[in-house]
C-alpha cells in the first residue's frame, strides 16, 4: 500500500496495490501496522479503528461538513460503488491550516482512501449515479455531538466539482453558509 501526502499534513490518501487478471481483482484495504508505520513517519498520532460505516447515496448527494467536538472521529473513507469527492477541512481553531481543505476523487476503480483526522470536518458529493461509501471511524458516533458546516460555507471556499444543484439533507441545508 502506497500512502500519498495531500496539501494538509495530516490529511493522507492511501492506494493499495490491486491484483488482478481477467476473473477480476485481489487487494488488501487495510492493514493497522501500515497505517501505524504511515503516520509515525509523519509524526502523526496513532488511531485504532472502533466502528465502520457504509453508506449509498444517489448521484449530486452532498453529504457533511460533519465533525465532532467531545469525541471527534477520525475516518478512513473509500468507496466500494461509485465515485465520490471527498473533502476534509480543518476546523481546529488553534492550528496553522485552520480553515483549509483537501479534496480528493475516490472511486471504486482508482481504490483510493482518505485518512481524515480527529478534529476536521468531512464532507463528500457523488459523481456517479450511485455511491457506496465506506468509512472506518476512530470513536463511536456520538448522535449528541455531531455538527454540521454549511459545504458551501464563506470562510473555506470548497471547490465542489457538482454537477448539478446538491440534493442536501434538512440538517445539512439548514446549516448557515457564513458561519
Amino acid at each position: 500500500m502506497k500512502c500519498i501526502e495531500t496539501e494538509l499534513a495530516e490529511v493522507l490518501v492511501f492506494e493499495p496495490r490491486v491484483f488482478g487478471d481477467e476473473r477480476g481483482f485481489f487487494m488488501e484495504t487495510f492493514r493497522q501496522s501500515y497505517f501505524d508505520d504511515c503516520l509515525a513517519n509523519r509524526g502523526l498520532p496513532a488511531s485504532v479503528f472502533v466502528q465502520e460505516n457504509h453508506s449509498r447515496s444517489q448521484q449530486n448527494v452532498l453529504r457533511g461538513l460533519h465533525y465532532q467536538l467531545l469525541q471527534p472521529q477520525g475516518k478512513l473513507v473509500r468507496v466500494c460503488a461509485g465515485r465520490i469527492f471527498d473533502v476534509a477541512v480543518d476546523i481546529r481553531k488553534h492550528s496553522s491550516t485552520y480553515g483549509k481543505w483537501v479534496g480528493r476523487i475516490l472511486s471504486a476503480d482508482n481504490h483510493l482512501q482518505m485518512w481524515i483526522p480527529p478534529g476536521f470536518a468531512h464532507g463528500f458529493y457523488v459523481l456517479s449515479d450511485y455511491a457506496d461509501v465506506i468509512y472506518r471511524c476512530t470513536d463511536y458516533y456520538a448522535p449528541q455531538d455531531e455538527y454540521v458546516l454549511a459545504w458551501d460555507h464563506a470562510d473555506f471556499g470548497i471547490d465542489w466539482p457538482l454537477l448539478a444543484a446538491p440534493i442536501l439533507s434538512t440538517r445539512d441545508s439548514d446549516a448557515s453558509a457564513a458561519s
